[in-house]
């Protein structure tokens, strides 16, 4: 009792003590939703319609999509990289936008659907797989398909006995297969929806007839002109309450679906001192040297910073970099070019012509691939059969088949094997197929065996050269760079705000330029290449007046960059005091009040005679004008539909004014040529019906982009 008692007496501190207690227990978690919450949306992409795209699934969607532009393209650079980004997630912002109206509408793609589509075979996605799921009359072949994945899976319990070259490639192309059939869904998806958008939208012949007649009726007209440029902006008076007015019956031009900012940069590009332009000229001057004295020419190559290895074998011209073929025809054969500066790739070049001599193009061989466990074995198998098929020319077929190859003869032309690298084998290779005689058989002993080969026929003789080139960037040093880097950190030590740096930047040899408008979706920051982590800067820290660090960038580390911003714009409507809005709205009420004017000038002038006369006045004589055409003034430039309608509706002999977006028009109708093709109104409905549907896409597409609340963050990662 008496310890219930202390309990009771105790007791609003025991509550208390509790409470706090369950508070920072629930807290805790709380704090770590939070966190974890946090963590979480650092790693998704973007969004759109509130759906997460995690940088997991857009990793997998770029991964896949390069594996399909590699088998189309072979290597992928930079630039494509870049664009196979941008691709995709162009395609899922586009899909997500679509799915998101197909399903209100209930509309979805069935499993038959599917089989449908790979039966007809014509749906990008599967078109886009290429060989060998793509035969010659360019449909997919749903046969092949289902041949690959009975080989799949049969193999796939086999993989330890396989060749692993082999089982990679039937992986890759599962995984292709895999990502394809994910993409065929999502294009039926959108095939469908268009397809309903295109069924609702119907032509008549009424509207057809017109525009028929718009596209096709050619009209003449003298044009007088007095362009809005020939007052002068001071004399017309420009208020905010106009600007504010004019803001808000044109505010949807003014709105934007994702934020930018307006940035201040130097960039200093290092390049080479005159320094290091002469220790390279010395370097070259010593290799020349040595490829004329007879030392090992592949050695000498090989030790060199060339940027084109040797090749041992005879090349047609265009094998070689444009600045070298100039050199090739004018040498003699054992000669040396003395080094010379090629500006189109900003090299020192040297070349050394071995031979030179007339080989055929093209080359149609057959040949039988020797191996056996031992060098001398496949000797003496080599000239085995190269005795035989030499004494029987049937023989080759027979002895190709009793060692399970292909005799089937092959046509090469120079062009399919210059355009790869070429190891020594393949240099072997070449150099016999362009010297062994039509008839002849040859040996071509290579790493891995010894090749049978017999040339069959030869056609187009064309100059080949055996060149060795010694083709060196002219770089800069590390202490060219390092000094470059400590003058450029003096520099920004000395201006540590913007208004120093952008008094001082000249005074230092620096350049200050203006980016405006940059959007994070934007690659690099001033065409500057690897500026990735400048850009999470940008966007992630940096407040308007913030100057950057230095950053050491450029896809050859040859760019120094300092950034300040100097202005944040957020999604939506840019206000309509900003810098750059302002000016617009500007320039906007200037053309109104400018056409205002003239409409008072012109407004008793009632023939050409009279518009001729008057102040400012430039003419002209337009002719092929059609509706459907922009017409414009030779000495104003800019396109004016309002000057082509008035054109297409003032006949012949009558005067008419127009008052348009870059001046006053006055036009004098001369003649209309009508048609002479045929009407087709089914055909001309089809078109009118198809432009509209691309019209109303494309204007349902930029509505939904601005509902869909779409969040990019591809440039965190």
């Amino acid at each position: 009792m008496a310890a219930l008692q202390k309990i009771r007496s105790k007791g609003a501190w025991l509550i208390l003590a509790i409470g706090l207690g369950l508070f920072a227990f629930i807290a805790g978690d709380f704090f770590q939703s939070v966190e974890t919450t946090r963590n979480v949306s650092k790693m998704q992409v973007g969004e759109v319609y509130g759906e997460d795209l995690s940088v997991q699934e857009y990793q997998a969607l770029v991964e896949q999509t390069t594996e399909l532009y590699k088998m189309q393209y072979g290597t992928i650079n930079d630039a494509m990289q870049d664009q196979i980004r941008d691709e995709v997630w162009n395609q899922y912002v586009s899909y997500k936008l679509i799915e998101h109206e197909a399903s209100k509408l209930g509309m979805i793609v069935t499993d038959q659907e599917i089989q449908d589509a790979l039966v007809e075979g014509t749906a990008t996605s599967l078109l886009r797989m290429g060989q060998p799921f793509v035969g010659q009359n360019g449909r997919f072949d749903v046969v092949t398909l289902q041949n690959f994945l009975k080989q799949y899976k049969e193999l796939a319990s086999q993989t330890a006995q396989l060749d692993p070259q082999m089982v990679e490639s039937f992986q890759m192309m599962y995984r292709i297969w895999e990502f394809t059939e994910k993409e065929l869904r999502k294009e039926l998806l959108m095939t469908k929806f268009n397809v309903l958008m295109q069924q609702s939208i119907m032509s008549n012949s009424i509207a057809a007839r017109m525009q028929f007649d718009e596209r096709n009726t050619r009209y003449t007209a003298q044009v007088a002109a007095i362009p809005f440029s020939s007052i002068d902006d001071k004399k017309v008076e420009v208020t905010d309450a106009e600007l504010k007015a004019m803001y808000e019956k044109n505010k949807e031009l003014f709105r934007v679906p994702f934020e930018t900012r307006d940035l201040k940069y130097i960039d200093v590009l290092v390049s080479a001192s005159n320094a290091d332009r002469a220790a390279l000229n010395q370097e070259m001057a010593d290799y020349a040297t040595r490829l004329q004295s007879g030392e090992n020419i592949a050695a000498t190559v090989a030790a060199s910073k060339t940027t084109i290895p040797y090749v041992d074998a005879p090349l047609s011209k265009n094998a070689f970099a444009r600045d070298i073929q100039s050199h090739l025809d004018s040498m003699a054969v054992g000669s040396v070019k003395a080094p010379f500066y090629s500006a189109i790739d900003n090299t020192m070049n040297t070349i050394r012509l071995i031979s030179k001599a007339e080989m055929p193009d093209s080359v149609q061989y057959c040949m039988i691939a020797v191996q056996a466990a031992t060098a001398e074995e496949v000797k003496q198998r080599a000239d085995s059969i190269a005795t035989a098929v030499a004494a029987n020319d049937t023989a080759f077929a027979a002895i190709a088949k009793k060692y399970q190859q292909n005799a089937d003869s092959i046509w090469v032309t120079s062009a399919q094997y210059e355009g790869s690298a070429i190891d020594e084998d393949g240099a072997k290779f070449i150099t016999a197929l362009n010297t062994t005689a039509p008839g002849q058989i040859t040996k071509v002993e290579m790493t891995q065996g010894t090749l049978v080969l017999k040339v069959i026929a030869r056609k187009k003789m064309v100059t080949k050269y055996n060149a060795a080139i010694i083709k060196c960037p002219v770089d800069f040093s590390k202490d060219t760079y390092q000094n470059a880097l400590n003058q450029f950190n003096r520099f920004i030590s000395a201006n540590r705000t913007l208004e120093a740096i952008e008094k001082n930047a000249g005074k230092s040899g620096y350049v200050l330029r203006d980016l405006e408008n940059f959007s994070s979706s934007m690659h690099n920051v001033a065409n500057v290449g690897a500026t990735k982590d400048a850009i999470r800067w940008i966007f992630d820290e940096a407040e308007v007046g913030d100057i950057s660090k230095l950053y050491e960038c450029g896809t050859e580390n040859d760019h120094l960059l300092l950034i300040a911003v100097t202005g944040v714009h957020e999604q939506g409507y840019r206000p309509w005091d900003e810098k750059n809005t302002k000016e617009v709205l500007r320039l906007m009420v200037l053309s109104e009040k400018k056409g205002e004017m003239l409409r008072n000038q012109l407004k008793n002038v009632k023939d050409m005679a009279t518009a001729l006369k008057q102040p400012s006045v430039v003419s002209d004589t337009l002719k092929n004008v059609t509706f459907m055409s922009n017409a414009s003034v030779l000495n104003i430039g800019a396109p004016e539909p309002a000057l082509t309608g008035l054109i297409c509706k003032t006949p012949a002999g009558k005067f008419s004014t127009v008052i348009g977006s870059t001046g006053a028009y006055m036009v004098q109708g001369v003649n209309a040529e009508k048609p002479t093709e045929k009407f087709d109104a089914k055909m001309e409905m089809q078109m009118a019906a198809q432009n509209n549907l691309r019209t109303i896409l494309g204007q349902l597409y930029q509505a939904l982009v601005l509902k869909a609340d779409i969040v990019d963050n591809r440039y965190k990662f």
